[in-house]
């Protein structure tokens, strides 16, 4: 059993113009992630032939209440014309937009009444959404360290609207580094999602470098998954400590089982 392994083409050879570093990521055997599209030539990453595996699907709106669903509905709808054109296999939400450095706009200080009603209904709209475009959305977990206040962040907070929503239209996007700092017990969290995973994406901690140079056990991690049946895409969303090359082949050594 093997993963279908991508990488973050946004956080490696980051003096290279984008297409350079698709292309590279197609001559290595990887797909290909990637972040918010406007400031790309899109045309060129078409030309490159590469697999784009995950891309956000949205550039603004929210979860949490009417202006900010209908606000993240009208930019997912746009950002599916763009999977569609490049082929793109997932596209990836957060609970509200990332300004920089991650920081949630606006940031949620608690929940108020009717927020998960909210959220579900957001993303039920989302799903109907994908169904008649032929896609798929992600929902992804962050960090209450890296960012803050952003609603429904957590890993439990993401398997339970996933879960609860149950379509084929929406699945995870389970980020281990992000679980890592949020909450650890990676392998069980693994287990717990399980069913609705659309991607797994890998960092180590600290430093959000390969896997290899920090505190987690990745091929412990790639064995576990393996022993769960899982064989879907596993992506590295991480900088590189040295060169880009070293990063993806411990990545590809990490995960091959």
């Amino acid at each position: 059993m093997s993963f279908q392994l991508a990488a973050c083409a946004e956080m490696l050879w980051c003096d290279r113009p984008i297409d350079w570093r698709a292309s590279r990521l197609k001559e290595m055997g990887f797909g290909v992630g990637l972040w918010n599209w406007p400031a790309h030539d899109l045309a060129k990453l078409e030309a490159t032939g590469a697999t784009f595996t995950i891309m956000n699907g949205y550039l603004e709106g929210r979860l949490t209440d009417a202006e900010g669903a209908d606000l993240l509905l009208a930019s997912a709808r746009e950002s599916a014309k763009i999977g569609k054109r490049l082929g793109v296999h997932r596209l990836n939400l957060h609970g509200t937009g990332l300004g920089d450095m991650g920081v949630p706009i606006p940031k949620i200080g608690a929940f108020a009444p009717g927020m998960v009603q909210r959220a579900r209904d957001t993303l039920h709209r989302i799903c109907d959404l994908a169904e008649a475009e032929g896609q798929v959305f992600t929902l992804e977990n962050l960090n209450p360290i890296d960012h803050p206040g952003c609603p429904f962040g957590s890993t439990a907070d993401v398997l339970g609207l996933v879960s609860s929503i149950n379509r084929p239209q929406l699945r995870i996007n389970l980020d281990l580094y992000h679980t890592q700092i949020g909450e650890g017990d990676l392998i069980r969290w693994c287990e717990a999602c399980l069913p609705w995973i659309g991607e797994v994406q890998v960092a180590d901690n600290p430093g959000r470098c390969e896997p290899g140079t920090g505190e987690i056990n990745y091929a412990g991690i790639a064995a576990a998954l393996t022993k769960l049946g899982y064989d879907g895409p596993v992506a590295m969303e991480a900088f590189a400590m040295g060169s880009d090359e070293a990063a993806l082949e411990a990545f590809r050594s990490a995960f091959t089982v």
